[in-house]
This record gives C-alpha cells, structure tokens and sequence, in this order.
C-alpha cells in the first residue's frame, strides 16, 4: 500500500465514521412516521401530541446546531462525536423501553441531543481532512449516505416491524450508537497527520460565532433551509404517511415505501446536486433551480389528484431529487465566512433545516385537526388534509424566495463582507 492510498483510507475512515454517526441520527428523525400508528396505541395520543413527539427531536436538534458548530471549532469533532454517541445511546434507550408518552418525550429529546451533532462534525473533517473545491461534493456524500438510511426507516423499517416489535428495534439503535461512539474516540482526529488541529480559544469562538452572525451573507441559507428543509422533512418524517393512507387509501407498507422512495431521491440528489455545484462553480443558480422545482412538485397532491401508483412514485422521486437542493447552502454558508469558522457557519444554515419541520410538524397537526370534535372518527377528510398541505407549499415558497438571496461564490471562500 502507497502512503498516498494510506492516507485516503485514513480520510475515508475519520469521515466514514462521522457519517454512520449521521446515519443513526437519521434513521431517528424519520422513525415516527413508520411507527405512528404503533406510537398512538402505545401512548394514545392525539395527532397534536404525535406531532410533539416527533417534533421534539427538532426542537432539540435546532437549539444545538450552533453550539455543535462552536463544539466543533473549540473542542474539535472527534470529541464531539464521542459524547454525542453516548448521549443519543442513552437516549434510544431511553425512548424505546418508555412506559408513558412523557419518558418516551424525554428519551426522543436526549437523541436529538446526542444526534444533533454528527452532520456539522462532518462538515468540519471534510473542510479540515480534504481539497476546498470538493467540500460540496463531499456534503453531498453525506447527505447521500445518511439519507439512504432515512429511507430504510420508511418501507424497510415498516417491513421489520411487521416481525419485531417496535421497541426492540429501537433498543437494538441504542447499542449501534455505543459502538459507533466508542469507534469515534479510538479512530477519529481532528486533523490529517503532520497537521495540528485549529481549535479557536475560549474568546476566540464568541468573536467568530458574532462575526458569523452579523454576516449577512451567512442568512439566505439559513432562511431557504428553513422552508426547504420544514416542507419536505415535516412531510416526508412524519405525516406524509398518513396522508397517504388516509387520502390515497394506501396500506401503511405501501405508503412507506412513497415516503422512502422520497428519502433515498433525495439523498442521491444531495450528491448530484453538490456535485453539479462543483464542476460549474456556481452556487445560486443551481441552489434556486432546486428550490423551485421543490415548490413545484407539491401541486398535484395540493390540487387534491388521485395519482396512479407509478405516477406517485415519479412524484416522490422528483420532489426528493428537488429538495436536496438545499444541499448547497452549507458549501455557501462556509464560503462566506472565514475558514476557521466553518463550523459555526455551517451549523447556522442546518438550524434553519430543522427549526423548519420543528415549526411545521405540530402546525400541520394543529391545521389538521383544527375544528374538529373531539369524538371526530380518526381518519382525516380530504379538506383537513388539504388545509394542512397550504401550510406544506407556504414554507416551499418561503424557500425559493430565499434562496434567490444566497450569495455567489463560485465555489472558493470568499472575504466576509
């Protein structure tokens, strides 16, 4: 072996690592929307309260995106890995062994903790460990690799309940996350050999963190992950499903695998579209292009048409592929701003794509039930849904507008303004 296919394995491995980090806290985020209807007799809850349930993971995961980026600036991902991992193994366990639905509140809440941490840690090894003119590329990787993994929380994972019960899955993540931390501590460093780590001093981060902040270039993004991310992960993590079943008399499997159809288009989409990002050297176009084709796709369920199965499916894919998008406004966000802040600056654009579903979740719940008795039958009618579906294409079109916003950098950092 070459020392220069000895270093690559090296860099494969310290990312690699990071992204099954990521892929855990994906197939998390997603999980609700296979389980729900097991979560509802579990727990018996209202649709409202299913919608807090699910959407506590983004709360949580939303407060944490900037501390992670500081984490990552200060203390450095190899760290920040190792006690994320702990932190989301406790956790799912947590979650999955829950008697009432506040413990299994508290245990989704400890794996948003746990898991808020991986993507914005791998977003700091590419930017440390490989060349600047592949760092979209590379996102796109990750948002690829993760996002295959949502899928297989949607049909795949739908399939495994049918055999085992729901807690037992969750139970068996939890050891998954113990390993892949501990992996994390033994295996991952900050820098590549012969280079030391750039880790920012106790001041040093609140004077990057402000610098990120009033940097108005730092905000388009931010903003367009909001609507982006919101529409299409408060959609497709949680209520998508039901939608489905309930509007398009689909069987919760057949359902699924719509959702998880959507999942893995977007996450080849993330790499298509990072990777077109780079090889143009253009970032708002392609950025914008997304965004609009993302707030396109969503017309034929809101214009209320019965879709025939291949149909949907083509839908599916085509609102995944748009929605990963979004996928360029972290190569944007760390573009704008300095290197060394690349974590801070990064992990302000992904608070966007989570505050977003953590806004849009319990709203469409709300819209969904809105007016309605009580003692109102479970399933939803065409109108409830319809109104729900308002909110879903309102923040697509909060999105697009944003994104048009999004600086061009022509992939290379450029000086703050």
């Amino acid at each position: 072996m070459t020392a220069a296919s000895a270093a690559a394995g090296r860099r494969w491995l310290v990312l690699g690592l990071a992204i099954l980090a990521y892929m855990l806290g994906l197939f998390h985020r997603v999980a609700p929307a296979a389980l729900a209807q097991d979560l509802v007799q579990a727990f018996a809850t209202s649709a409202v309260a299913l919608g807090v349930l699910a959407a506590t993971y983004f709360w949580v995961y939303t407060a944490m995106q900037l501390p992670c980026g500081v984490l990552a600036d200060t203390l450095g991902p190899r760290r920040l890995l190792f006690g994320g991992g702990l932190i989301a193994t406790v956790g799912a366990a947590m979650f999955g062994l829950a008697p009432a639905f506040g413990w299994a509140a508290l245990g989704r809440t400890l794996i948003g903790f746990g898991t808020a941490v991986a993507f914005v840690a791998a977003l700091k090894l590419i930017a440390t460990w490989f060349e600047e003119r592949r760092f979209a590329t590379l996102t796109g990787v990750v948002v690829l690799a993760g996002n295959l993994t949502s899928a297989a929380a949607g049909g795949p994972f739908a399939w495994v309940l049918q055999a085992f019960p729901w807690r037992t899955v969750i139970l068996l993540l939890a050891g998954l996350s113990a390993v892949v931390s501990v992996a994390a501590l033994l295996f991952v460093r900050d820098a590549p050999p012969g280079h030391a780590a750039v880790r920012l001093a106790s001041g040093d981060w609140r004077k990057g963190l402000a610098a990120v902040l009033a940097n108005r270039a730092s905000w388009p993004g931010f903003f367009a992950n909001l609507g982006m991310g919101g529409a299409f992960l408060g959609f497709v993590g949680l209520w998508g499903v039901p939608y489905l079943v309930e509007v398009h008399g689909m069987t919760r499997l057949h359902a699924a695998n719509h959702a998880s159809l959507m999942l893995a288009s977007f996450a080849c989409g993330g790499f298509l579209w990072g990777a077109l990002s780079d090889r143009l050297r253009l970032r708002r176009p392609v950025f914008v292009l997304g965004a609009a084709m993302f707030a396109l796709g969503w017309i034929p369920f809101l214009a209320g048409m019965k879709l025939p199965s291949g149909a949907g499916y083509l839908l599916c894919v085509a609102i995944g592929l748009a929605a990963a998008g979004l996928t360029i406004s972290w190569a944007c966000a760390k573009e704008v701003n300095l290197p060394q802040y690349s974590g801070m600056a990064t992990a302000l654009v992904n608070t966007g794509c989570f505050l977003g579903p953590a806004l849009l979740q319990p709203i469409f719940g709300w819209v969904l039930d809105w007016d309605r008795a009580a003692a109102a039958p479970a399933a939803h009618t065409l109108a409830e849904w319809q109104r729900g579906l308002w909110v879903l294409f309102g923040f697509s079109l909060f999105g697009l507008a944003a994104a048009l916003f999004v600086s061009e950098t022509r992939a290379q950092n450029i000086r703050p303004r």
